[in-house]
């Protein structure tokens, strides 16, 4: 026996779930994502999401309205009579209506170890924290923002020099192999939830929202500690990628470390990018000059002199 699944989601964190659900035998009548975005320089069509390219690819129709509140979109979601939704970031809101239609509701791969870090960019804030450890997720979608009980947890320790796009794609294949023990539990009846509140007593876990990446927030301001600022460019890499300037020019830094030395903010320290902070120094691992290639800091300064006493920012 298997489930009939609706799946909601639209980048690429969602594609392997899909995938592993599509691979474990279960219906999916339909797969619901954000509608088609313009991609890369303005003036390029519309181009469609990483689930609803996979979901083509396996045969299954794709859907992509640009609300769910509608009596119309609603009444067509039900009419899929379907026994679950499962939805991974999929970014729209769901109505009561939607998450009701299911016979057994709706479930979310969330990534964060709830109720730390609820909302648009756990995985960013949780390294922006120094979080030592994350996790992914299955909860009961419920009315409000993920606040629902949850049935899986899957915790993964953080690298001390891990980006946000590395520890992205460790939870992304965690979620689909998580969400596959999920329905394998719905499906026999033994999916137990845990409510958020007695997780938060059991574990100590605070109330934390991990609100959305600015692009504001990218500059980095070396008058700040060599932690926060180590942390923020792991955390803002790839994207939005954290920046400073170098001779006039805009310099994206995409990896660093914590380190020894003292000096002016925002100077260097010695010829290999070590670089003073407010306390410390940083010491940048990966750049990418503009119009550059991203690669390892030695590869850069093959190309670039960087010396002792040079000013960034």
């Amino acid at each position: 026996m298997t489930l009939r699944v609706v799946f909601m989601g639209t980048p690429a964190f969602s594609v392997p779930t899909l995938r592993a659900l599509a691979e474990g035998g279960h219906d999916i009548p339909a797969v619901y994502s954000q509608p088609p975005r313009p991609a890369g320089r303005r003036g390029l069509a519309p181009t469609p999401s990483p689930i609803a390219l996979e979901a083509e690819r396996l045969g299954i129709e794709v859907r992509t309205p640009a609300s769910l509140k509608g009596a119309e979109e609603q009444a067509a979601f039900a009419a899929l009579r379907a026994d679950v939704a499962v939805v991974v970031a999929y970014g729209l809101l769901l109505p009561p209506a939607i998450l009701d239609a299911p016979r057994l509701g709706a479930l979310n791969g969330h990534g964060s170890l709830l109720p730390r870090w609820r909302g648009a960019a756990p995985i960013q804030r949780a390294i922006e924290a120094g979080d030592a450890e994350t996790g992914m997720m299955v909860m009961r979608m419920e009315a409000g923002l993920d606040t629902g009980p949850v049935a899986l947890t899957d915790t993964l320790t953080i690298g001390a020099r891990e980006t946000a796009g590395e520890l992205h794609d460790r939870l992304s294949l965690s979620s689909a192999a998580l969400m596959v023990r999920a329905l394998d539990a719905l499906e026999a009846g033994t999916l137990r939830f845990e409510p958020q509140d007695e997780i938060a007593v059991r574990t100590g876990r605070e109330v934390l929202y991990a609100r959305k990446i600015e692009k504001s927030e990218a500059e980095i301001d070396w008058t700040r500690g060599s932690g926060e600022i180590a942390r923020r460019i792991n955390a803002f890499s790839p994207f939005p990628g954290a920046w400073t300037t170098l001779a006039g020019e805009r310099l994206k830094l995409l990896r660093a470390e914590s380190a020894e030395g003292s000096g002016a903010p925002g100077t260097a320290l010695d010829d290999r990018l070590l670089v003073a902070t407010g306390e410390g120094a940083v010491r940048l691992l990966d750049v990418q000059r503009a119009g550059g290639k991203a690669g390892p800091a030695e590869l850069f300064l093959r190309g670039a002199s960087v010396p002792a006493g040079t000013r960034l920012g």
